[in-house]
Order: C-alpha cells, then sequence, then structure tokens
C-alpha cells in the first residue's frame, strides 16, 4: 500500500525538491500545495489549512499517512515601522509559519487517532530556532522555534499512538529567500561563519525530509535534525 503524503509549499526551494525526490519514490502517492502546483492555499487566510486537509483528504481518498509542512515566510519587519505595522507582520507570519502548520498538525491528529492507523509529522522549522535571526526576524524565530516546540509536544503526547513526529532545522539554503537574504547581508561574511564553506542545497535538506517521512525508526521520533554546515552546533 502507497503511502499518502501532503506536502506544503511545493512550489519551490526545499518544498519543489521534496516534491521531486517523493514524486519519483514508487511508494508514495503524493498530493503538494503551492501556487504553482498541487492544490493552492494561501495559509494568511483562516479557513485555508482546514480547505487544504480537505481537499488533500478527497485527492488520496480520505486517508492521509503523512503530513510535511513546509510552507513559510521570511518578510523584513523592522522594529522601527509603525507599531500596528510591527503586530500585523508579527501576526502574518506567524499565521502562515506556525498556526496554519498547527492547524495541519492537528488535522493530522484527529485523524490518525479516528482511524487507529498511526502516522507522521515531519516540520521544516529552521536554525533560527536555536540561534536566533536578525533584529528585523524576530518573527520569523519565534515562529519555528514554536514549531519545534510543537513537533516535541506531538512526538511526546501521542507516540503510544503510532503518531511520530520530526523536526528539521535548515541553516541557510539555496532557495530564492536565501539568496535575497545572503546578497543583503553581505554573502562572503555569512558564508565565512559556516565552516563548511557553502549554504545548504534544497536536494540536501529534501533527503532528510524523505528520510524522516518514510524511513526514520519510530524511536527518532521527537528528533530535530539539523543541517547548517555546522554553523550552529548543539
Amino acid at each position: 500500500m502507497k503511502t499518502h503524503i501532503l506536502l506544503t509549499g511545493s512550489s519551490r526551494g526545499i518544498g519543489a525538491a521534496t516534491a521531486s525526490l517523493l514524486g519519483n519514490d514508487v511508494r508514495v502517492t503524493l498530493v503538494g500545495q503551492g501556487t504553482r502546483s498541487g492544490i493552492p492555499a494561501d495559509f494568511t487566510d483562516p479557513a485555508a489549512p482546514q480547505q487544504l486537509w480537505q481537499q488533500a483528504l478527497d485527492a488520496l481518498d480520505g486517508r492521509i499517512d503523512v503530513v510535511i509542512n513546509n510552507a513559510g515566510i521570511f518578510e523584513a519587519n523592522p522594529l522601527d515601522a509603525e507599531h500596528d505595522d510591527w503586530v500585523e507582520g508579527w501576526e502574518r507570519t506567524m499565521r502562515v509559519n506556525l498556526t496554519a502548520s498547527a492547524e495541519l498538525c492537528r488535522l493530522a491528529v484527529r485523524h490518525w487517532q479516528e482511524r487507529k492507523s498511526g502516522g507522521r509529522i515531519v516540520n521544516v522549522a529552521s536554525r533560527a530556532a536555536y540561534r536566533g535571526d536578525s533584529p528585523a526576524h524576530w518573527h520569523y524565530a519565534a515562529s519555528k522555534a514554536g514549531m519545534v516546540g510543537m513537533t516535541k509536544s506531538i512526538a511526546r503526547g501521542y507516540a503510544g499512538e503510532g503518531i511520530l513526529a520530526f523536526a528539521i532545522c535548515p541553516g541557510f539554503t539555496m532557495t530564492g529567500m536565501a539568496e535575497d537574504y545572503l546578497a543583503s547581508r553581505g554573502g562572503d561574511k555569512l558564508l565565512a561563519d559556516i565552516p563548511l564553506g557553502r549554504v545548504a542545497s534544497p536536494e540536501e535538506i529534501a533527503a532528510i525530509a524523505k528520510f524522516c517521512a518514510l524511513d526514520a525508526p519510530p524511536s527518532m521520533t521527537g528528533a530535530v535534525l539539523d543541517a547548517n554546515g555546522a554553523s550552529y552546533v548543539r
């Protein structure tokens, strides 16, 4: 029986690489959420996660085995912005990066509890969850730290029901977002802080996501996997 996977943020970068890798696996039936592929969903809309879940269920014959929460935004929110604008930026990032993922995790856990089937959650967080980020990105770091805490809570709460959860914390990855950030922050200086000497490729993070989704042993549940070229070692 094929594994049915819902992947968010599949249009570019890590999500597109993950979709490609999983889509080539004969063990998998994949539904992706993205603006250019799969099922469109705007996570700034509070109704979108539940609508996406139902559309994915319909597309996958009523059964989802794995959820990979990869969708996210990385938008500057300067401290000297107007107060209401700063709060709006904070809430937008939390809604897209954390709340939408939390809703999909909840729907998945309830689905697996009802089916008594077990399942897997893979949350793509960030090195920023532990190291923090720039003064203009408090919200981004906080959203990713929230994903890690949520992943650990799910792992601890539901392992006895066969529900497993993993988090991946990439450092800089050569997606469109990372390229813009590297350019804006002085690429050579940032690269000097990465002992490996380069940022990760989307395909490297995709390989970790695929492993967690399909092959990671159950005893790994709750694990947080770092992929940052030794730029932050815990």
